[in-house]
């Protein structure tokens, strides 16, 4: 009986010690991040926010989508805004996903969110707004926008 004990508590020792370095590699993803109007607690304008947040990163929360907008003159960037994600082209469809820009210039969210096929359109705060004619291919915007393509841009 003594032996069995043992036994059962090696085994649960055992289990705990292996389960542990899969939860330190999701140790951020499970927290919940997402930007907000007026909000400041972004950073890194312009660079591709999903080299850090992201399984292993250094960031709070893993990001589903996230990017960064600038004003039309493409030196500052747009302090409010939202960026939609719609299952058509042009605003189109279905309206699936709405993202705030906060007061840095960034938006991003830890939302599980299924981008693939969907169209964004950024809106800034005069009301006019931008739309991506090709659907999303991935959710770091960044990592095209202001790298291979023009800037995300809004007014």
């Amino acid at each position: 009986m003594k032996t069995n004990s043992i036994l059962f508590i090696a085994f649960i020792s055992f289990t705990v010690l292996m389960a542990a370095p899969s939860c330190k590699k999701n140790k951020n993803c499970g927290e919940t991040n997402i930007s907000s109007a007026g909000g400041d607690d972004s950073h890194n304008f312009g660079q591709n926010c999903m080299s850090c947040h992201k399984i292993d990163g250094e960031g709070e929360g893993c990001f589903v989508v996230a990017g960064s907008v600038s004003n039309t003159a493409l030196t500052n960037p747009l302090t409010s805004g939202t960026v939609r994600l719609y299952t058509q082209a042009n605003g189109g469809g279905i309206l699936k996903h709405t993202i705030q820009i906060d007061s840095k210039g960034n938006f991003h969210t830890t939302d599980n969110i299924d981008f693939t096929g969907l169209y964004a359109a950024v809106t800034g705060p005069s009301g006019t707004t931008q739309y991506m004619s090709s659907s999303l291919s991935s959710g770091a915007c960044n990592s095209c926008h202001g790298s291979s393509t023009s800037k995300l841009w809004g007014n």
